[in-house]
């Protein structure tokens, strides 16, 4: 079946009573309690704050991920890059140099651990509100798809952007290096059509993120909100979907008791609508 994998974190108490940060000092915990959970993966964030300690980041800190990949055989698929919220590629242009660096450095980083999707989050603080900073974000972010065809790693893009607009912006990339980051719960919360945004990208999609939003509201256990799962999983089998899952649902201050409860009820949802999953790589 698809793999399905959690977002960093949410296994464990929260990292200076963030919702979502990577939690330094203690990251390994998560390997061996998402592998007795039968996770298959999970997908590493890199912040702004404390980005030169994460072990993305350092040749030592990516032996010790190996090392946790092997044991517990839970892998390292992708990585939310939640540090260009705070250093965006299109607003402050002051710290486009470094915001480069640090992609081609995550681009290459990421090949070595066998993740092959890089998450750029153009949501709230970050995202594309006119069409110069649309034209910036095309033009900066184009620098580094060499680099991301060099490793065989994908840049997938995550938007607020209306449908329309979003396939807009991913038509202006000629590369298959540029994909797409879905979050049912962003797109419910923002009232799109999920058939008419899987009929225009959903070809394009390389990594799913699971939760659950009311329209125009924060995040929510999954079946609480407004995700209609039922045409999610429909559209899934539409594009036949091949790649994964990672859990980014709704969390309390400890974490893994809730997600132990979205876990169970994501599956049952499989069942349900009687998803035909993929058996991928």
């Amino acid at each position: 079946m698809n793999q399905i994998g959690v977002m960093q974190g949410r296994l464990l108490p929260k990292y200076k009573g963030r919702y979502q940060a990577h939690p330094v000092g203690y990251w390994e915990k998560e390997f061996q309690i998402a592998s007795n959970l039968n996770l298959d993966c999970i997908e590493f964030i890199l912040d702004h704050n404390e980005y030169d300690k994460n072990p993305l980041m350092t040749n030592s800190g990516l032996d010790i991920i190996k090392k946790n990949i092997d044991l517990h055989n839970v892998k390292v698929r992708s990585i939310c890059a939640d540090i260009f919220m705070e250093i965006p590629f299109h607003k402050n242009l002051k710290s486009l140099n470094h915001s480069i660096e640090i992609l081609n450095i995550l681009i290459k980083n990421s090949s070595l651990i066998g993740a092959k999707e890089i998450i750029i989050p153009c949501v709230d603080q970050s995202s594309i509100n006119n069409e110069m900073e649309k034209l910036e974000f095309i033009k900066n972010i184009s620098r580094c798809i060499d680099y991301a065809e060099k490793f065989d790693v994908n840049i997938s893009l995550e938007t607020d952007l209306n449908p329309i607009s979003f396939c807009d912006l991913l038509n202006e990339f000629k590369s298959d290096k540029i994909k797409v980051n879905y979050d049912t719960g962003n797109s419910a919360s923002l009232g799109y059509d999920i058939e008419e945004e899987f009929k225009l990208y959903g070809s394009k999609i390389s990594d799913i993120h699971i939760k659950d939003r009311k329209y125009l509201g924060g995040s929510v256990f999954l079946g609480k909100g407004d995700v209609n799962f039922s045409k999610f999983f429909k559209v899934l089998n539409d594009i036949n979907y091949k790649s994964f899952f990672i859990l980014q649902a709704y969390r309390d201050d400890e974490g893994l008791d809730i997600f132990k409860q979205q876990l169970n009820y994501f599956l049952k949802q499989i069942k349900k609508h009687e998803y035909s999953c993929n058996n991928i790589s």
